[in-house]
C-alpha cells in the first residue's frame, strides 16, 4: 500500500516535477543508490527536484558543494517557500524522507531543513541545506548519521524490514530519533501498546538522550520474547525542565519471530 501511495503521489506530481522539454517519462522504481554512485549522477551545479514523502510537496534545488553528502540550495524564492511549508513554516534540523527526481530516476534520500553555511542563489534561503543518500556521512562523522539512514530507508520502502532485523540497542537509538524529531509514525513502529502511549510521550518529552547503557554483545542476547535493559536517560520536558535518571527499559516481542518493541506504558511510568 505504501508503494502504491508513492506511485500515485509521483504520478500526480509529474506535471510539476518534469520540465516540458523532457521527452521521456521517468522510471517509477524508487532506488536506494549508494552515495558513491549518486555523486556521479548529481555532480556540482546539477539541478534536481525534491519530493517530500509525507506531504507530496516538491521543489527544485541545485547542488552547490559537499563531498560527503550533497550541499544544496533551493533554486528560487518560490522553492524556498515550498520547502519552508514542508517544515511547518519553521526551519529545523529534523530529517525528512524525500525522493530525488533527476535524469528520470527516483532516488531515496533524506534532508534536513536548517539553512547553514554559505549560499549563492537569490532565493531568500540564507545558506544551504544537506541532502543525504545511502552511505553518505556528515562532515564531522566517519559513519552515516542514523537519523538520515532511517529516512532514506523510509523513502525507499524498506524501513519496516530494517526495524524487524534491529536488535534492542538499535531500537533504543531509533526511539531517540523518533522522540527528538517528534515523529509519531516512527515512534509507533518501535513502541508497543496503543497510540495513547506514543502521543503522551511526545506530549511530555521534547528531547531525550540515553547517556549510558549496559551492552552485551548482540550474539549473547538471550533468545527470549522479553528483556529488561538498564540505562541512564537525560531528557527535557515540554515545559523546559530537565531530568536525568536511571531507568529500566522493557523490550519485548509478541512472538519469537516478531520485531522487538519498547513497552510504551512502562516507559511512560519510568519518565514520571
Amino acid at each position: 500500500m505504501l508503494f502504491l501511495f508513492r506511485f500515485i503521489m509521483v504520478v500526480s506530481l509529474l506535471t510539476v516535477c518534469i520540465p516540458k522539454a523532457a521527452e521521456a517519462m521517468p522510471d517509477f522504481n524508487i532506488e536506494i543508490v549508494p552515495w558513491e554512485q549518486v555523486e556521479e549522477i548529481i555532480p556540482n551545479r546539477t539541478y534536481f527536484t525534491i519530493i517530500d514523502v509525507e506531504t507530496g510537496l516538491s521543489f527544485n534545488v541545485q547542488r552547490r558543494a559537499g563531498n560527503k553528502h550533497a550541499d544544496v540550495q533551493p533554486v528560487t524564492k518560490k522553492d524556498t517557500k515550498i520547502m519552508k511549508s514542508i517544515y511547518g513554516g519553521k526551519w529545523s534540523w529534523d530529517r525528512r524522507a524525500i525522493l530525488v527526481l533527476v535524469h528520470n530516476q527516483l532516488i531515496a534520500a533524506s534532508m534536513n531543513g536548517m539553512p547553514h553555511g554559505a549560499g549563492a542563489l537569490q532565493n531568500d534561503f540564507p545558506g544551504h541545506f544537506c541532502v543525504h543518500f545511502y552511505g553518505s556521512t556528515t562532515h564531522k562523522t566517519p559513519t552515516p548519521d542514523l537519523g538520515h539512514k532511517i529516512m532514506i530507508l523510509k523513502a525507499g520502502g524498506v524501513l519496516d524490514e530494517f526495524l524487524y532485523k534491529s536488535d534492542p540497542y538499535e531500537l533504543i537509538r531509533v526511539m531517540e530519533i523518533a522522540v527528538n524529531q517528534h515523529d509519531e509514525r516512527l515512534l509507533s513502529k518501535v513502541m508497543s501498546d496503543n497510540d495513547i502511549s506514543v502521543k503522551e510521550i511526545l506530549h511530555k518529552v521534547r528531547h531525550i538522550e540515553v547517556t549510558q547503557k549496559s551492552i552485551l554483545p548482540v550474539e549473547d542476547l538471550p533468545v527470549l520474547v522479553g528483556m529488561e535493559l538498564q540505562v541512564r536517560v537525560k531528557w527535557i520536558q515540554t515545559d523546559q525542565t530537565q531530568q536525568t535518571k536511571s531507568i529500566s527499559l522493557i523490550v519485548r516481542k509478541e512472538a519469537v519471530e516478531d520485531q522487538w518493541k519498547l513497552d510504551g506504558q512502562s516507559f511512560l511510568s519510568m519518565m514520571k
